[in-house]
């Protein structure tokens, strides 16, 4: 099938851009790791927006796991408009943005510059705002992205935190995770052609819900914002263990549920979620490469096997792209230009 916009272009893109980011931004993520461990910094505070804060969730988890940071999402109000300011001692404040141009998230980055702290930026634009604060950019090299909607710079973020955490653990089997991604992604970008075709039973869907835990605790919020981005759709993202705690009880028979569960150690968890969606007759969308969860789905979203479960959230999210570009195709929306958006958006 002929590619027909800009976002089905970039979604295409990704392995070539990820590989790219392979090769030119370790000498600089090198560099700030060895600045990281000359200053003995344990502690990561994280400044984002949007799918950027999407990607700041997943460093919460690899950074935790691989390097035992403690990390923290940053309060932009706080500097920006309170100017109530931590004391940010003993930490690597690191701003994440595709721009690089919201001023509350250059506030961050400012701000401990001047508490001398260390800071460094994750962006697709080298002389962005955000990156004058940063005394390490990573440059995302993405290419322009031409549709509103972040997907190869939000996959490419991910990778750059990944490849920062696989450096900082320097474990060779890590690393040499990180460098099967862009492969990963090409193969599951061919695993789901019919994407178009299964959409269409989701056509006049209003409402739903996407789960996820763990790792894709992200992905559940990523796939969230897709859909609401280009298909207008009012949905919630939850963890597994969130969505017990009262947001069950919304669920009734035919009511849509995607469930983010790749191969890993919170499956079972999400297995036995899955059983009892299924008693409630919910309509389960599933992500996943294991066949025994596939089966509790009426839709299967399917992912390459043997993914480690540290690095699959680079590859759950590609299916979540696929469904949501689809969906906003068999409604006759513009997907590179959704109503009321632009690609720039400046918070204070």
């Amino acid at each position: 099938m002929a590619i027909s916009s800009n976002l089905e272009q970039e979604i295409e893109q990704q392995p070539q851009v990820l590989q790219r980011l392979l090769t030119s931004e370790r000498p600089i993520i090198q560099q700030l790791v060895t600045e990281l461990h000359r200053r003995q910094i344990s502690q990561v505070v994280i400044a984002a927006r949007g799918s950027s804060d999407n990607a700041a969730r997943y460093a919460q988890y690899v950074f935790g796991s691989l390097n035992g940071f403690l990390v923290s999402l940053a309060t932009p109000s706080l500097y920006s408009i309170y100017q109530q300011t931590p004391q940010l001692k003993n930490t690597l404040v690191l701003g994440i943005s595709q721009s690089g141009q919201s001023p509350d998230l250059v506030a961050v980055l400012a701000e401990a510059r001047l508490q001398k702290v260390l800071t460094a930026a994750i962006t697709n634009f080298y002389d962005s705002p955000l990156a004058q604060q940063a005394d390490y950019v990573i440059n995302l090299n993405a290419g322009v992205e031409k549709s509103i909607a972040a997907t190869k710079t939000y996959t490419t973020e991910l990778l750059a935190i990944a490849l920062l955490s696989a450096e900082l653990s320097q474990q060779s089997t890590i690393l040499k995770t990180v460098q099967t991604v862009p492969e990963l992604v090409q193969t599951t970008l061919t695993l789901n052609p019919e994407i178009n075709r299964l959409v269409e039973r989701y056509r006049y869907m209003k409402h739903c819900v996407v789960i996820g835990r763990g790792y894709n605790y992200a992905t559940a919020f990523e796939l969230a914002l897709k859909l609401k981005e280009l298909t207008y759709t009012l949905v919630e993202p939850y963890s597994s263990a969130d969505f017990l705690h009262g947001p069950l009880a919304i669920v009734e028979p035919g009511f849509p549920v995607f469930v983010i569960a790749p191969s890993g150690k919170v499956l079972p968890e999400l297995q036995a979620l899955m059983q009892t969606l299924k008693q409630r007759e919910a309509e389960l969308i599933v992500i996943s490469d294991d066949q025994e969860t596939l089966k509790f789905a009426q839709t299967s979203l399917i992912l390459p096997p043997d993914i480690p479960e540290w690095i699959s959230p680079l590859v759950a999210i590609i299916p979540g792209q696929l469904f949501a570009l689809n969906l906003a195709l068999t409604r006759n929306y513009n997907v590179d230009h959704p109503r009321g958006l632009q690609k720039v958006t400046e918070t204070r």
